[in-house]
């Protein structure tokens, strides 16, 4: 660790998903030097949220990625308790429910949900509160020069002098970072990441459904969410709709408009009620999660200085995420001794 005598190493992270944001807080926490680099225009990865490009009055907005979060861990309960007590995340009460059938629902067992506030991109903006990071960036390459780290985005531009780099990207992605640890990038590659369509539509009228949450386990949708019954959200109706991991296979590469035609279609077919919709986009992920996340945390190089983190380590979906960065910071911290 840096002493009062000894310059605070350099930490460059790339990916400013939940896991690269908690990883670059508690690093900083400790006193080290951190840059967050990022390909989007804000941060949050999958913790996002659209506004409604076709009719600005109604303020709608779309959490098109995670829906929601619930909470098991320790680690993650301390955090999730802050984030409430500060306001940008607060319970979800939606009626949340199951069809096995078309037009057939079943409420689920009580769970608590979370959700952030006013949007789910809320909590990564407060996590990136203080730091240094960098927007609109990709970073292509990685390789060393007069003894660290260097970065060179996309756009020719390089990033120098790090001693520890930390790719909290899916994995793909990051294999293709990390080639300078065969055993970190033949790690990530071991990992498959699946994608997700997701359909943001605009209703012109509250649809009269018995649900707010809608799991669907038959034809191309997996979930139907009513946006606007999440806290600190606009009135106006906003649903979004994921289609299943298979679905969105084997339609990976249509149209973003003839997706949203043929989910809409779906969404009718599972409900049994045809939607009056003003407007419905798509917006593909292509890395929506891990169909088997590796059994480790985060992964290591501690000799090369070069570690990964993500939701497809440890353990999925949002809390994964963020212990995947909180066990990747602990692992920099005593690289350091």
């Amino acid at each position: 660790m840096p002493t009062a005598n000894s310059p605070s190493p350099r930490i460059a992270i790339v990916g400013a998903g939940l896991a690269g944001l908690v990883a670059a807080q508690r690093l900083t926490a400790a006193g080290l030097s951190v840059e967050v680099f990022d390909k989007g225009r804000g941060v949050g990865g999958r913790l996002s949220t659209r506004r409604d490009a076709h009719n600005q009055l109604t303020q709608r907005q779309f959490d098109h990625g995670a829906q929601y979060f619930t909470v098991e861990s320790p680690q993650f309960r301390a955090s999730v308790d802050g984030w409430l007590a500060l306001g940008v995340a607060a319970e979800w009460t939606g009626r949340i429910a199951a069809s096995d059938a078309p037009g057939q629902f079943t409420p689920t067992a009580p769970k608590t949900r979370y959700v952030g506030v006013p949007t789910m991109s809320a909590i990564a903006k407060h996590l990136a509160g203080g730091l240094k990071v960098s927007s609109g960036v990709r970073i292509a390459a990685l390789d060393r020069h007069a003894g660290q780290w260097r970065l060179t985005d996309d756009a020719g531009r390089t990033h120098n002098g790090y001693s520890t780099v930390l790719v909290a990207l899916p994995a793909p992605q990051a294999a293709d970072l990390l080639v300078a640890s065969p055993s970190l990038a033949n790690a990530c590659r071991t990992v498959t990441m699946r994608p997700c369509w997701a359909a943001m539509a605009a209703l012109t009228e509250p649809l009269a459904v018995p649900f707010d949450g809608l799991f669907v386990n038959h034809g191309p949708l997996s979930w139907i969410a009513r946006d606007n019954s999440k806290p600190g959200r606009p009135p106006a109706e906003a649903w979004v709709l994921h289609a299943s991991r298979e679905w969105s296979e084997a339609n990976l590469e249509l149209p973003a408009d003839v997706v949203a035609e043929q989910l809409l279609a779906a969404w009718s077919d599972a409900i049994g009620v045809a939607p009056v919709v003003e407007s419905i986009t798509a917006h593909r992920w292509r890395y929506s999660g891990p169909a088997e996340p590796l059994a480790e945390r985060c992964l290591a190089d501690a000799d090369r200085g070069l570690f990964a983190a993500g939701d497809w380590c440890g353990g999925p979906r949002v809390e994964g995420a963020y212990l995947s960065g909180l066990a990747a910071a602990e692992r920099i911290i005593q690289s350091y001794g």
